[in-house]
């Protein structure tokens, strides 16, 4: 399996607020995750950091039987998932300069039996297999409310001035439920994790192009990332790109 993880600050913003990292376990699990912050002042980059630093080392300290197969990952994300919201929130509420302070949250679990998904938020994961590229998470924001209602088209909200409006985040509410997707995941295809810097900059025309170059792994995360900023680069930008192949890094 060979992967990066990039983040990026863009071209405009004098913060990033973005983590992404992937962690490897002794025992060969992996975990790829993507935080996109927000909050005043710095309040936003010590929420994804936070969630960064504390998944990571309940992933390491967990049990190997936890990541045994998709029931397991999945209680496993759930019990994680309520310890890092208890943990972001709680420490809101105790610093006034991180009042209201949040972040997205999208991991992965790549285990020996089982591959599986844990979002929270706008940031998206897509897989890459012989040429199509599909988008495997569904935004919780606002806008993708109307689109699923049938109230505007996909094509209207690319441009809908509540674009970047999420209606669920880690950290700003007492409770949260995040989305747990199974993944087949098949040898050579590609899962690329990615902060709203990018999805947001870089269509899925674009992206599926660069992933099916002939390039490595971080060559084509660079790549990504370039094209995000010459688009704009408003936002920070962050990715996790994983090959799924038996090779390692």
């Amino acid at each position: 399996m060979k992967y990066t993880a990039i983040s990026d600050i863009g071209q405009k913003r004098s913060v990033n607020e973005d983590r992404a990292a992937m962690f490897v376990r002794s025992d060969y699990v992996r975990l790829g995750v993507v935080a996109d912050g927000m909050g005043g002042h710095n309040a936003g980059d010590v929420a994804s950091e936070m969630a960064i630093s504390l998944l990571r080392r309940y992933f390491d300290s967990a049990d190997a039987n936890q990541f045994e197969n998709v029931d397991s990952i999945r209680s496993w994300f759930q019990l994680a998932v309520k310890e890092l919201n208890t943990e972001i929130y709680n420490y809101s509420l105790t610093h006034e300069e991180c009042q209201g302070m949040g972040t997205t949250l999208l991991a992965a679990i790549l285990s020996t039996n089982a591959k599986v998904l844990c979002h929270i938020g706008d940031s998206r994961a897509y897989e890459f297999l012989q040429g199509q590229l599909t988008q495997l998470t569904k935004d919780h924001s606002y806008v993708n409310v109307l689109v699923e209602n049938g109230e505007i088209s996909e094509e209207e909200a690319e441009n809908h001035p509540k674009k970047n409006l999420i209606i669920k985040s880690l950290g700003t509410e007492k409770e949260i439920e995040p989305d747990i997707i199974p993944l087949s995941l098949p040898t050579y295809s590609y899962l690329l994790l990615c902060s709203d810097g990018l999805s947001n900059k870089v269509n899925k025309t674009d992206m599926a192009t660069i992933l099916g170059t002939p390039s490595s792994v971080r060559e084509k995360g660079q790549k990504l990332i370039r094209l995000a900023n010459e688009n704009g680069g408003e936002d920070n930008i962050s990715l996790v790109l994983i090959n799924n192949t038996k090779e390692e890094v």
